[in-house]
């Protein structure tokens, strides 16, 4: 039987940006603003997904990852009680919570760093942090110099060689399990981690909670080196995040398609048998309608992120087609937006309701879900695959051309009928190939059963 993660969609959150908390901490008073974000929920389950990955979370500086208390829900966003509340609220309504796990470095106000530069050579955490050196200075003129995070100066990378560091960070998880009945964490920086740091804490998190989730931040590399019997469940896809959009930019159906024969290949996938974390965009990278050259294949990127191998990610607001360039800061990826009136007044008419759509397709049709893949038709501007299961598949087809066009499918199997996912209208089942004419931009669904 599967895990919950396996098949589940998930909506991802930047609360600090998403509520408009200020970028810098004041440190002073609490500002709830985690009770105003309790109407999200509802809109997320109705969007169909049934996962929200949020975070950062933990006390920061400022961005969310310069920690300053692991145990302490930033108060920017309000406290422990709030966020317990939240996950409440969550695990009502049929959403899991997983979170961000910041683990790979603190900020400099954290309680350890703080401690280095007041008692220097005599501090007893002196060696919870890398390449700490007495004899040279900092860029903040520290008097000692340290190890960053590919050279933020604000990011002190953590040392996971000392024993004290691991059981510091272990402890922190426990309480993040018990106090919030969090379902996962998601590793900030996972593809620098140390991996027997990331294989104890997969012993012991399975260990609290049968069905906790570890997903990690992974860019470049071989994915089944974090994603693993030992390690983690899961890691970020982006090497298909590049193919969603690069292969509608340059009319390239061949590059998606390659990168899922090669991952998901019905017969010699390396991946098969693990489940990646797919996204059109989130909060490092540019949002989806600035990344394509024409708008019009929002949809289809929408419709291959659904229908592909893969736990689906919707990134706060991209469901209206919020725009944001990652060439003018991060800040530009992660605004505040009113829920109402994006409601009211969306970039993108009718997105949130075609992705709308594809959750309930994903949710009542189980081989979108788990179904083998095997690719039925593809060239340049067209392309035809099917997922596969137990007396059903899902045939999806799509064109990337700026002309309307016809494709002639082989199917799959032999159906004994056939639905129109988009109308709901019943097909007769031909004699030979299937034939579908898609509009410009244009996708459709269509379930077989047998």
């Amino acid at each position: 039987m599967s895990k919950w993660y396996e098949t589940a969609t998930f909506y991802h959150i930047y609360p600090l940006g998403l509520s408009g908390a200020p970028f810098v901490n004041p440190r002073t008073g609490v500002e709830h603003r985690l009770r105003d974000m309790m109407p999200w929920l509802d809109h997320i389950a109705s969007l169909g997904c049934d996962a929200l990955y949020i975070g950062p979370l933990f006390e920061s500086s400022t961005h969310g990852y310069d920690t300053i208390d692991y145990r302490s829900v930033d108060r920017r966003l309000g406290d422990n009680d709030d966020f317990k509340a939240f996950v409440e609220r969550a695990h009502a309504i049929g959403i899991r919570v997983i979170v961000d796990g910041v683990f790979n470095h603190t900020g400099r106000e954290f309680f350890a760093f703080e401690d280095i530069k007041k008692n220097r050579e005599n501090s007893p955490y002196r060696w919870w942090y890398k390449g700490i050196n007495f004899d040279w200075n900092s860029a903040w003129n520290d008097g000692f110099s340290y190890e960053s995070w590919r050279g933020c100066n604000d990011l002190v990378n953590l040392n996971f060689q000392h024993r004290e560091v691991k059981d510091y960070l272990f402890d922190v998880i426990r309480f993040w399990v018990e106090t919030f009945d969090i379902d996962g964490i998601r590793l900030d920086c996972a593809d620098v981690l140390d991996f027997d740091f990331m294989r104890e804490m997969r012993w012991m998190t399975g260990n609290l909670k049968e069905d906790f989730f570890l997903l990690g931040e992974v860019i470049h590399g071989d994915y089944a080196r974090w994603a693993n019997n030992e390690m983690l469940h899961s890691v970020t896809n982006y090497e298909l995040h590049k193919g969603l959009y690069s292969g509608h930019n340059d009319h390239n159906y061949f590059e998606i398609a390659h990168t899922i024969r090669r991952q998901f290949g019905e017969n010699a996938g390396i991946y098969n048998g693990r489940v990646l974390y797919s996204f059109a965009d989130n909060h490092d990278v540019s949002r989806l309608p600035d990344k394509l050259n024409d708008q019009a294949h929002v949809r289809c990127v929408y419709t291959l992120l659904y229908t592909l191998p893969g736990m689906p990610s919707i990134y706060y607001g991209s469901e209206w087609g919020i725009r944001g360039r990652k060439e003018d800061g991060d800040q530009a990826l992660r605004p505040a937006i009113d829920l109402e009136a994006v409601r009211q007044d969306p970039p993108m008419p009718g997105l949130a309701e075609y992705i709308t759509f594809l959750g309930r397709c994903r949710r009542e049709h189980a081989p979108l879900r788990e179904g083998r893949y095997r690719e039925l038709l593809l060239t340049n501007r067209q392309y035809a695959f099917a997922r596969i299961g137990e007396g059903e598949a899902v045939v999806t087809a799509l064109n990337n051309d700026g002309n309307e066009a016809f494709l002639s499918i082989p199917l799959p199997v032999r159906p004994s009928s056939m639905t129109d996912l988009v109308t709901g209208g019943d097909i007769p089942v031909p004699d030979g190939n299937l034939s579908v004419t898609l509009p410009a931009g244009g996708s459709t669904l269509i379930a077989l059963r047998w």
